[in-house]
This record gives structure tokens, C-alpha cells and sequence, in this order.
């Protein structure tokens, strides 16, 4: 069974979470366009649903299919974002980004009462970081912002090269909101908390792609069918 065929499953597994009514943030990424695809049939079938996309990449993939769209400012509480992620761990923590899209990812993940994951079984993972973390920043001051986070992710037990982001055309690519992405190659995070924290003290990072909390369940689609996780997070 191939990726793509294990990425599909996945996204029919989460399709049974919608409900009519329901409020959506659609995700961004080849695991996610699966599931939007698969929502644009049950739209033409009669379902009733309203979403928001996370980057204009499934804006223009969801008005193909004729999906209903809003926005967070006329709709700032949703029901459930479906997305993908580029590696979990076994506490649901994420790494995302990969697409470029992390900062509006976040923004409606935080958004919505539940977030589920749909991923292939190679995107989990004992310890994140073999995925480069991407971490979003302002093109102002690039070179102060690039040396403040290698010198804070060392505090945080990360060491790698950290690498600016080209586009396919070999310019600097640039996200839906004209910042740049810095793609850190850790190759392994400890302590995903600690690194997050340290991250969001630095004044030129804009958003970082570790999804902390904020995931609570994931689908994820193997060799020998699907599996769904769910997040136990302690109440404070």
C-alpha cells in the first residue's frame, strides 16, 4: 500500500468526525488536500458546513469544489480543524510547517474546540525533530534573528544547521503573510516545551511549528489500517 493510499485512508477516517452545522478549519498539505477533496463530495451531496482555509493554497483547492468559505473575523469560534503534521509524537505534540503555512495553521488550530490529525504512519516519531522544525520570521534583522535562535535552541539541548528556506525557483520563499522560514535541522528535540518557549522570546520569530497542546486526537493510517490517538491533557 503506498503513501498516498495510506494519506487517503486517513482523510476518510476523519471525514466521520463532520457533522452538519459544523463550523471547519481546513489544513493545509497533501495528507489534508485528501480530506478536503473528500468534504467537496459530501458538499455536493447536501452537507451543510462552513470552513476556513489556512493558506491560500486550500482556498483555491476548497472554492474548486465549491466548499463554503468564511473567515476568523466573521467567524472566530470553529467546531474541528482537520490537518496533517509532519511528524507526532506519542503525546500528540507536532511538528508543522513543512507547507509554509504553520502561522495561519496555529492560529485556526487555536481556533477551534478540537484539532485531528490525519497522518500516514511514517509521521510518527519517538522524539520530534528528524523533520527540519520550521520556524517563521520576519525578513527584518534575519541574520540577529537566525544567530538568537541557534544560541537559544542550544539552552534547549538542539544543535544543527538552521536554513533559510528556498522556493522551488531558488528565491527566498515567502509565506501567505511575506515572512520568511527558517527550517531548523535539530535532528532531535528533548524537551519540545522548553525550545517552544525559548523560541517565542526571540522578537524577530513570528510563529515556530511546534503544535503543543493543541492537537486532541490524531488518525493515522498504517499498513494494517487505522488508528486513532487521543491527547490526555492534564487540567490546570
Amino acid at each position: 500500500m503506498s503513501t498516498d493510499d495510506l494519506k487517503a485512508m486517513a482523510a476518510e477516517r476523519a471525514i466521520d468526525f463532520v457533522e452538519p452545522g459544523m463550523k471547519l478549519g481546513l489544513g493545509t498539505g497533501s495528507t489534508a488536500a485528501k480530506f478536503v477533496d473528500l468534504l467537496g463530495g459530501r458538499v455536493r451531496g447536501g452537507l451543510d458546513v462552513l470552513c476556513v482555509p489556512t493558506s491560500e493554497a486550500t482556498r483555491a483547492q476548497a472554492e474548486a469544489l465549491g466548499i463554503p468559505l468564511t473567515t476568523l473575523d466573521e467567524e472566530p469560534y470553529l467546531d474541528l480543524t482537520v490537518d496533517g503534521a509532519d511528524e507526532l509524537d506519542g503525546e500528540l505534540r507536532l511538528i508543522k510547517g513543512g507547507g509554509g503555512a504553520l502561522l495561519r495553521e496555529k492560529i485556526v488550530a487555536a481556533a477551534s474546540d478540537r484539532m485531528i490529525v490525519i497522518a500516514d504512519e511514517s509521521k510518527r516519531v519517538e522524539t520530534l525533530g528528524a523533520f527540519p522544525l520550521p520556524v517563521e520570521v520576519v525578513p527584518f534583522g534575519l541574520r540577529a534573528t537566525q544567530a538568537m535562535i541557534e544560541s537559544l535552541a542550544g539552552e534547549a539541548g538542539c544543535h544543527g544547521d538552521i536554513v533559510l528556506r528556498k522556493a522551488a525557483d531558488g528565491q527566498t520563499f515567502r509565506t501567505d503573510g511575506g515572512h520568511f522560514i527558517l527550517d531548523c535541522r535539530f535532528r532531535a528535540i528533548p524537551e519540545p516545551e522548553v525550545l517552544g518557549e525559548l523560541l517565542q522570546m526571540v522578537p524577530g520569530v513570528v510563529e515556530h511549528g511546534l503544535f503543543l497542546g493543541l492537537a486532541d486526537a490524531a488518525v493515522v493510517a498504517g499498513s494494517e489500517g487505522v488508528t486513532l490517538l487521543e491527547a490526555h491533557y492534564d487540567m490546570v
